[in-house]
Order: structure tokens, then sequence, then C-alpha cells
């Protein structure tokens, strides 16, 4: 038999399953969509049970492409390894039904009760968890949650896929998916009293918190597994990506394209008011880390508002067009994130004259998620000074324009992972190690480079044309 993890990587579009043998060889895939819905304006919602079974769906698929060739009869699931979207919470009742839907990371429904802490609050928070008090949190979604629905249990995304995986057995989370909800001592690796009291959250309703790869549960009426198959990981899909990419050390920096966009780089301790926690295995791994709540998202509206099919067909009308002649396109749809954090800032489109075409814009909208990348990397640098290279992950990676775009702007060279399944590998990667497997895939992966050929007045002008769009949105 051929041993293998089963990874799951649930995001904000759709979920993912990846058998991953002991060398990191991808066996067999499977994916299922999973619906968002913005019911008014700032919110954003998914359906909790179609969340779970979209897993579901996820997983028959992959297991059915192995039966389907020539692993046939031939694989062993020896652990799961799970990669979840950040941020987003769920609620759930004792009898382990969802009360209400999953409210997503980019919803921004409790942002006029956060601006209504007092200053204090945000202190308390830089201290403890080395974040800020912002709506993009879990915590001032779960203040919310328990206001409107008194569910008796509450957790990210990584707590309710391991409830139901457990057959309702477990309530768990990882220290990297806790140290995202504002209420997570990253120091003291504990929930902080001082916190639960701030947001107004019951600890009684809370998962347990555990090491990355302490282990979660086993499976339990999970179709098409066995009972007993130990969940031997659970990590944050931006940091299993980093995980993934082999950037565990102070100076080495990851970007993931998704829906939003985070860009990471380790540090070698926390930083009060300025840091993450990647993980905790042996010990905690703080990063340093900007997340962009628009990039992939901002393709997907530009497409739609210019009548196109897709981002695929957005990225060859960009292509038609050298630049976008001075176009501009600021995605604040829903505020902007780091190093902006103005949640109050809307969305512009700049720069157009009467010899302005669809091109240019959809060149725009690939200009932009290139720019809000640079605008975090730049408040980042290695610890030897300007970083020679950003690792980059994600579905919008596939795309060669957007990736020379990066490098133009940044002005290094950008490493694009020779595998779409970034995240799901790097969890996989964590449980083959946690399950005394000796890997070495992340110092052996390829990479497509992409080196900058803009020149460096062009890039400084094309910067600064930017720059003056984003201080136009804000309020």
């Amino acid at each position: 038999m051929l041993r293998a993890v089963l990874a799951i990587d649930q995001g904000t579009t759709n979920s993912k399953a990846v058998l991953v043998s002991a060398d990191g060889g991808v066996l067999a895939t499977g994916s299922a969509p999973v619906g968002l819905s913005t019911p008014r304006p700032g919110w954003a919602e998914q359906d909790a049970d179609d969340l779970w079974k979209s897993v579901l769906r996820a997983i028959a698929s992959c297991l059915a492409a192995a039966e389907h060739s020539v692993l046939a009869g031939r694989v062993e699931i020896v652990g799961i390894a799970l990669s979840t979207q950040r941020e987003s919470i769920v609620g759930w009742s004792r009898q382990g039904e969802a009360v209400g839907p999953v409210i997503g990371w980019q919803d921004v429904r409790a942002a006029a009760w956060c601006a209504s802490l007092p200053p204090s609050a945000d202190e308390l928070v830089r201290s403890h968890t080395g974040l800020r008090v912002d709506a993009m949190f879990s915590a001032p979604k779960l203040h919310w949650l328990l206001t409107e629905t008194g569910a008796d249990r509450v957790g990210t995304v990584d707590s309710w896929l391991t409830h139901r995986l457990t057959g309702c057995r477990e309530h768990l989370t990882d220290a990297g998916n806790a140290s995202r909800t504002l209420l997570y001592d990253v120091r003291e690796l504990d929930w902080s009293d001082e916190l639960l009291d701030a947001f107004g959250v019951p600890r009684s309703a809370l998962p347990e918190v555990r090491a990355s790869n302490a282990g979660f549960g086993a499976t339990a009426g999970v179709p098409g597994l066995r009972d007993g198959i130990p969940i031997v990981v659970v990590l944050a899909d931006s940091h299993a990506a980093m995980y993934g990419q082999g950037c565990v050390r102070a100076g080495m920096i990851k970007a993931t394209y998704g829906t939003g966009s985070s860009v990471m780089t380790p540090v070698d301790g926390f930083i009060p008011g300025g840091c993450t926690l990647a993980w905790l295995t042996d010990q905690p791994l703080y990063a340093v880390e900007g997340n962009i709540v628009s990039s992939g998202a901002a393709l997907a509206w530009t497409a739609a508002m210019l009548g196109l099919p897709g981002v695929g067909a957005l990225m060859e009308l960009a292509a038609t067009v050298p630049a976008a002649d001075g176009v501009v396109l600021v995605p604040a749809f829903a505020g902007l994130g780091a190093p902006h954090w103005d949640r109050q800032a809307r969305a512009a489109l700049t720069g157009m004259s009467n010899s302005t075409t669809r091109a240019h814009i959809a060149r725009a909208a690939v200009d932009a998620v290139a720019q809000q990348i640079c605008d975090i990397a730049e408040t980042i640098p290695a610890s030897d000074g300007t970083p020679r290279c950003l690792r980059a992950d994600g579905g919008a990676t596939v795309s060669a324009l957007l990736m020379q775009t990066q490098a133009d702007l940044l002005g290094y060279s950008v490493e694009v992972a020779d595998v779409p399944e970034i995240s799901a590998l790097g969890a996989a990667e964590l449980a083959w190690t946690t399950l005394g497997q000796s890997t070495t895939w992340s110092s052996t992966r390829t990479y497509r480079v992409f080196e900058p050929t803009l020149a460096t007045r062009a890039r400084t002008t094309s910067r600064a044309q930017w720059a003056a769009a984003v201080a136009s949105v804000h309020t």
C-alpha cells in the first residue's frame, strides 16, 4: 500500500483535497466551489453547512480521481492535514448545528463598533496579539455573532471543520488560527482573559487551543473515509503557504494571491503591534504580515464590470496594451487593509481620458494587485536590507503578466511556486514531519522566476501615481 496524507485546503471560494505521498508527490486532487453572499454592503457570508459539504465534495472528487488511476486500491490514508481560511467565524449549538452563516474574513459589519472602542482597547490588543483592532479579525465578528444568535460554541473555520470531521466530538483550534482572533495572547500562548472581557466573548464558548501539530482528534462518520484517521496538523492557509514555500527564516518573504492577499515574513521574536503567530510546534514562529482586502476579488470585479467571462479573459485583454496609460484602480471595495488601514476608504478609478480603452482598465486592475503587494513589501524589508526575492503562490500566479508586473514594480525577482496547491502541501509537509517522515520538499521545490525589466524612473513614476490615487480615497 502507498501511504498518503489527505490535505484539505478550505478557502474563500473553494475547497481542495490533495493526496500527498511521503516524498511530497501529489497523487490525486479534487475541488469543489463554495458560495459567498453579500446580503448587505460590507457583509460577506457563507453557508456553514454548504462549506462543510464542499469539503466532502472535494474529498470525494479526490478519492475518485485516485480510484480511476493506477493508484486504485493502493492508497492508505494515514493522516489528515487541514489548511483553512483565517479570521472567518462560525457559531453552532451543543448539538453541532450551525446557528447562522459563516461570517467571512472580509466582512466589515463590525467596523463601526471597532471605531467606537477607546484607544486603550487597541493598545491592549497590540500588546497581547501583535495585531490591531480591525473588523477583518475574528473578535469583532464574534461579538456581533454572540449578541445576535447566542451560539453555544464559536470558532474559526478550522474549528468548525475539525468539529465535523470528528463526528462533532471535538472543539479545537490551532495556535496560528487562534492568533488571528484578537483574543489569543501569542506570548502566553493562551486565550487572554483581558481580551475576552474587552470583546464580550466567554472562554467557555471557545475551542481548546493546541500546537499546530499536536493532533486534533480522528475522523468519525465522514463519508468516504474510514473512522479513526488522525487529524495530524491544522494550519491557517496563509501560514501553511509560508511553510510550504520554505519561508521559515527572517528575511524571507512570501505573498499569497487569493481573494485577498497575505504578505508575510518570519521574524526572530514577538513585536508588539507588528506581528502575528504563524504556527506553534516545539516553539512559536512569529511573522510580520500585511493583509490586502481585495486582490483576486478586484480582478473578478473588473472582469465582470467589463463584461468579460472571467479573470483569464481579463488577463488576455490587459496584455494587449503595454501599460495602463495613467489609469489607476484603487480597489477599496471594503476599505483598505495594510499598510493603510482605512476601512472607510472607497474604490476609485482615476486617470482616464477619451483615449482610455477597456484594455487600459483591465491593465489597471492587474497593476492594482501588484501595487498593493508592493505597499506591504516595502514595509517589511529583509534583514540585510532590500529583499532579494518574493516567493509567490495562489491562483493568480498562473498569470505571467501579473508576476512580471509584480517584479517590475518591486524592482527585484519574484519566484513562483511550481505547484498550485502550496497551502495544502505546506500542511501535508508538516503532517509528514510530525508522523516521523524526514521531508525536504521546500528546499527542492522549483520556481518560475520573473526578473524586473522596468526602468527605475518608470517604476518610480508608477508608484507615485499609485500613491496619489490611494491618498485620494482616504476619508
